[in-house]
């Protein structure tokens, strides 16, 4: 059992023994840290936005958080069955003090997490997550009394205000998206994909067919969008008849896209794909994570434009984003980050603008991906055990390669070694207990030997 208290908010397991898991005690702790720091920040007890993904435990875990932010004086403005960005652009539009949103994103259906936003429904930075779990621990809690409580209001009104918000966007060509009269397959892996995503289609005039549509949180496969995760749909797809497929996780800030021939586009190039096409239009610079493609900075370039690097952690891109301006940016796993809309992976916001690209080019999907530099990237992990010394560990990779004139060093996150043809990235996971080993290169067995070499020094040390 886990419980993971990170940069991405608390995460962890449902069920066990407190303090090792993400059980109501639990829940109840760092719901009242959190608004206590809102209160502190805010000087008083306003409103927070509450929304959940589908998973099982989203109900339990609703009432906990609900029922707590009511006992501190917040009034909560509860948004139901809602994606991350929906949520984050709720915070927004309502005027609130902050939000929580209930989901685990990509992680398997025994989890669950609180996400933490601040009033401008962005997560919380480091420094105030940290302040967040300074009072957690201090537990020096103070509640309302009984004429103080809060109320709680439901509203569900917030899907088709995110939709319609993603509709208004300069960039988004809803005429010719509507007039290529697209067909897609979707994957919404029994989430509230399940439920925003037809009417997101609706909007667009696409047709559609969903498949795992039901919002019952029992996902039909590994939540996570990678390939060896999709051989359904992409079956369904290479029976012919769609002209792509879309691929979300759980709470629908992930994106994935599949060729009109059932081969994967490629998560990595699902930001480097829509940044093509804001380029095209805007120019500026982005900015990526450490572990992503170099494809991004390469199509940066040939827009003109420089490309930053940040820490792993949606967090660490927006205020990298903020910092050089970029009118871009995500991460490889599939999140875009668009800040015409909003500072948060939108997997809306993705679809809309990768389908305003395809109708401008008249092009398939698999013709686009064939624009762009062709890297490989090989996605490794290495299971953390309670002896590892995952520090001692960084160290050891950083004199392996500190003498190699070839190679550069990144140690802002992990440690990250660069050659001029490739790249590794090793660091601990912000989201689950493991050691993440990317590797690219320009073939994908270069890459997964490149990733295992640096994995073998881990196992020699454990």
């Amino acid at each position: 059992m886990t419980l993971i208290k990170s940069i991405s908010g608390i995460r962890g397991t449902i069920g066990g023994h407190t303090g090792d898991t993400l059980n109501p005690l639990d829940i109840v702790k760092f719901t009242t840290a959190y608004a206590t720091f809102i209160s502190g920040t805010s000087g008083k007890h306003g409103k927070i936005v509450v929304g959940r993904d589908g998973r099982i435990s989203g109900l339990m875990v609703r009432n906990v958080v609900v029922g707590t932010l009511m006992g501190m004086g917040f009034d909560v403005i509860d948004i139901g069955y809602a994606t991350t960005p929906t949520t984050e652009l709720a915070v927004r539009m309502s005027g609130a003090d902050g939000g929580i949103i209930i989901t685990a994103s990509h992680n398997p259906r025994q989890w669950n997490a609180l996400k933490l936003l601040n009033n401008e429904g962005e997560f919380l930075t480091a420094a105030d997550g940290a302040e967040v779990l300074r009072i957690a621990e201090a537990e020096d809690f103070e509640y309302a009394e009984v004429d103080r409580l809060g109320t709680c209001t439901i509203d569900d009104t917030y899907n088709r205000r995110h939709i319609d918000a993603v509709l208004q966007l300069q960039l988004v060509d809803v005429e010719a998206i509507r007039q290529r009269k697209f067909r897609v397959c979707a994957d919404t892996i029994n989430s509230v994909g399940g439920i925003i995503l037809p009417e997101f289609f609706q909007a667009l005039g696409i047709d559609y067919e969903i498949l795992n549509g039901d919002c019952t949180g029992d996902f039909a496969h590994n939540p996570e969008p990678l390939e060896k995760n999709l051989h359904g749909i992409m079956k369904r797809i290479k029976e012919g008849g769609f002209d792509l497929g879309i691929v979300v996780d759980p709470d629908v800030d992930r994106l994935a896209f599949i060729c009109e021939d059932g081969v994967m586009f490629g998560e990595e190039y699902t930001l480097v794909s829509v940044a093509d096409y804001v380029l095209t239009h805007t120019t500026g610079n982005t900015v990526s994570n450490l572990s992503s493609t170099r494809a991004l900075r390469d199509v940066t370039s040939r827009h003109g434009g420089q490309y930053f690097a940040s820490a792993v952690g949606e967090v660490n891109v927006t205020t990298k984003m903020k910092e050089v301006g970029a009118v871009i940016g995500g991460e490889g796993n599939g999140g875009v980050i668009y800040p015409e809309s909003h500072y948060g992976r939108d997997a809306l916001v993705g679809i809309a603008l990768f389908l305003s690209s395809l109708a401008h080019k008249g092009c398939t999907v698999s013709q686009l991906r064939s624009t762009f530099p062709d890297y490989q990237i090989a996605k490794n992990r290495i299971d953390l055990t309670p002896e590892t010394d995952v520090d001692a560990i960084l160290v050891k990779v950083k004199e392996m390669f500190a003498k190699d004139n070839s190679a550069t060093v990144n140690d802002i996150d992990g440690v990250k070694i660069d050659f001029p043809d490739r790249w590794v990235h090793l660091r601990k996971s912000n989201t689950e207990p493991i050691i993440r080993v990317y590797s690219e290169a320009q073939t994908i067995e270069q890459a997964d030997n490149l990733g295992k070499q640096l994995m073998q020094v881990v196992y020699d040390m454990q």
